[in-house]
C-alpha cells in the first residue's frame, strides 16, 4: 500500500484535483480530499512541489520501426550533405552493418534545401543504403540498394531509379523488403530498449501500428510476445496495418488499421497528401488518394461488420473526407453504439468532416509535436498550403465540438515525449486552436485510454482503476504553458509498482512462454 499526499491530478470527467490517493494491491483504493480514518496512521509519500497524474499514453506510433531506427542510424541532425556524409561514415565504422538503414533526412533542414540523390549517396556509402525521410513516407537509396531490390518494386508507382528517390507504393514496398531482413533477436532487443525509453517519459500504454513487411507479419506477433513477456505490465493495443480482415481475425485481434496498407493518402513532406484544392503554386497537384472511394467503403464496411475497431491514416482534407464518409456509410448500414473508430493525423478537415466526426464519435489520433517539427517547419507548410497552413490540426475546434482527440507521437517521426506533445498542443502556431493544460494532459492520458476501450481501467486516477501513475517533477497546472516541455517524469508506477528498466531477452521469453497463472 502507498498513500500519496499532495497535488493529485485525476484527469477524470470533472477535472478533479485532490489531495490524497491510496494505492492498494495495484489499484486505486481511494482518491479525494479527506483521507479515510483507516489510512490515517499509515506512512505517506509527500509529493511536495511534484504532482501525481495518470500514466501517459501514446495513441499512434510505429513501435517496431521506432525500436529499430532508434537503435540504428538517425540523420536528423545533418546540416548539409557534408555532415550527412560524416554521420554515415561514423555509423558504418562503429557498427560495420551489411545494410545501412537510416531515418530523418529532410530537404528543409539541409543547407542544400533539397533531397540527396542516388549518385551523391553513392559517393558517401557503397554498401546498400536507404535513408528514410523524416515523415516516414519517402526515402532515397544508393545504387547498391537499388540492385538489391526485387524488380517488382521497381515497377510500382513512386519508384525513380535515376534519382534513387522512392515515394508512394514503391517506398512502402521497399521498406517492407528491407525490414524483413532484420534479425528477429536483434529486433526484440531493440524493442526492449524502446520500452524502457518510453517508460522513462512516463508512458505505459501505447497503440502501435504494426505490419511493415516482415515475413508472415512477424512484427505483429513479436509485439504481442513482448506484451506477454514483459515483467512490467506495459500495455500494447496493436492495430494491424492491413486491409485483409481475415488476417486480423485469425490472430483474434480486435483492431485493424494504421498507415502503410491502410494509409489513404501521402503526406505534406512529399506534397502527396490528398487535398480538395491544389497545392500552392502547383495547380495540377492535389496529392494522391491511394484507394478509390469504393475500395475504402468496402474495407471499412467489412471490418466494421466484423466488429473490428478501425484506424485510417488521412492527412489531406480529401483523404479525411474519404475516411469519414466510409465510416458514415458503415454506421448507417450497421449502427454500432460504441465503435471508437478513428482517423490518424486528420491534419486538414473540412466542416462536413468535422460535423460527421462529432455526430458519430469518430476519434482523432493526433500528433501535436508535428506542429513544432524543425524538419517540416511552418515556412515550408505555408509555401505549399498558403493560408491553409493555419487550419492544420484545429484542436480547439475539435474539442469544442465534443470530438475525442488523443495524443501520440507517430514515432519515429517525432519521439515519444508526452510533455513536449502537451507543450505543442497548448502553443499551437494558430493561437486560437491552442488547448488548455488540463485538456492537453487528458489528450495523453484519458483520451488515449478511451481510444482503445481502456478507460474503465486506466487513463484517470479514480477508485477501482489500475494504479498506472506518474510522479511529475512539477505541477503542470501552475506552469506557464511555454515551459511545459520542461516537465520530467520522476517515477512511473505500473500496477502500483515502480517501473524497473533493463529486462533481458531470456526473462522476456520465459515470461511469454510460461506465464504465471
Amino acid at each position: 500500500m502507498t498513500i500519496f499526499k499532495g497535488t493529485i491530478i485525476t484527469c477524470d470527467k470533472n477535472d478533479t484535483v485532490c489531495e490524497y490517493l491510496v494505492e492498494e494491491n495495484g489499484r486505486i483504493a481511494y482518491a479525494g480530499n479527506e483521507l479515510p480514518k483507516k489510512y490515517s496512521e499509515k506512512k505517506m509519500l509527500l509529493l511536495g512541489e511534484k504532482a501525481l497524474i495518470p500514466a501517459f499514453a501514446d495513441s499512434h506510433l510505429h513501435f517496431s520501426s521506432y525500436s529499430l531506427i532508434s537503435s540504428t542510424l538517425d540523420v536528423r541532425d545533418a546540416e548539409d550533405f557534408s555532415s550527412l556524409s560524416d554521420i554515415l561514415s561514423r555509423y558504418v565504422r562503429k557498427t560495420d552493418p551489411k545494410v545501412v538503414l537510416g531515418f530523418g533526412i529532410s530537404a528543409n533542414s539541409l543547407v542544400e534545401q533539397r533531397m540527396i540523390t542516388r549518385p551523391e549517396l553513392d559517393k558517401m556509402e557503397k554498401r546498400p543504403t536507404m535513408l528514410i525521410k523524416y515523415d516516414g513516407h519517402a526515402s532515397v537509396i544508393n545504387t547498391a540498394m537499388k540492385n538489391l531490390l526485387p524488380d517488382k518494386i521497381k515497377k510500382l508507382r513512386g519508384y525513380n531509379g535515376d534519382s534513387g528517390q522512392l515515394f508512394q507504393e514503391a517506398f512502402f514496398a521497399a521498406t517492407d523488403y528491407i525490414t524483413s531482413k532484420v534479425s528477429v533477436i536483434s529486433l526484440v532487443k531493440h524493442m526492449l530498449r524502446a520500452v524502457d525509453t518510453m517508460a522513462a517519459k512516463g508512458i505505459c500504454l501505447v497503440h502501435p501500428a504494426e505490419g511493415v513487411g516482415f515475413v508472415l507479419d512477424l512484427d505483429v506477433d513479436l509485439v504481442r510476445l513482448l506484451a506477454r513477456g514483459l515483467s512490467n505490465p506495459f500495455q500494447f493495443r496493436v492495430f494491424f496495418q492491413t486491409m485483409e480482415t481475415k488476417k486480423v481475425l485469425k490472430r483474434k485481434l480486435p483492431r485493424i488499421g494504421g498507415c502503410f496498407a491502410t494509409a489513404l493518402d501521402g503526406c505534406f513532406g512529399s506534397c502527396d497528401a490528398a487535398l480538395l484544392r491544389p497545392y500552392e503554386k502547383d495547380p495540377h497537384n492535389k496529392g494522391i488518394l491511394f484507394y478509390t472511394d469504393r475500395q475504402v467503403d468496402d474495407f471499412v464496411q467489412d471490418a466494421h461488420d466484423r466488429g473490428l475497431q478501425i484506424q485510417l491514416h488521412a492527412i489531406g482534407d480529401a483523404a479525411v473526407a474519404q475516411a469519414v464518409q466510409a465510416f458514415d456509410r458503415a454506421l448507417k448500414n450497421n449502427f454500432r453504439q460504441d465503435h471508437r473508430h478513428s482517423i490518424i493525423h486528420a491534419s486538414l478537415m473540412g466542416q462536413k468532416s468535422l460535423d460527421l466526426c462529432a455526430a458519430h464519435q469518430i476519434g482523432i489520433a493526433a500528433q501535436p509535436a508535428l506542429l513544432n517539427l524543425d524538419l517540416e517547419p511552418y515556412a515550408y507548410l505555408e509555401s505549399i498550403l498558403g493560408s491553409r497552413v493555419n487550419e492544420i490540426s484545429p484542436f480547439r475546434t475539435m474539442l469544442d465540438m465534443g470530438i475525442h482527440v488523443s495524443g501520440g507521437s507517430d514515432a519515429p517521426v517525432t519521439l515519444p515525449d508526452p510533455a513536449f506533445g502537451m507543450y505543442c498542443a497548448c502553443n499551437h502556431y494558430e493561437s486560437s486552436q491552442s488547448v488548455s493544460i488540463m485538456e492537453a494532459l487528458k489528450m495523453f492520458t484519458h483520451e488515449t485510454a478511451w481510444a482503445s476501450f481502456d478507460d474503465t481501467d486506466r487513463g484517470s486516477l479514480e477508485t477501482g482503476k489500475i494504479a498506472d501513475m506518474v510522479i511529475l517533477d512539477q505541477n503542470p497546472l501552475v506552469m506557464d504553458k511555454g515551459d511545459l516541455f520542461r516537465l520530467k517524469t520522476n517515477t512511473l508506477f505500473v500496477g502500483g509498482k515502480s517501473y524497473r528498466p533493463g529486462q533481458g531477452l531470456p526473462r522476456l521469453l520465459w515470461n511469454a512462454l510460461f506465464p504465471e497463472k
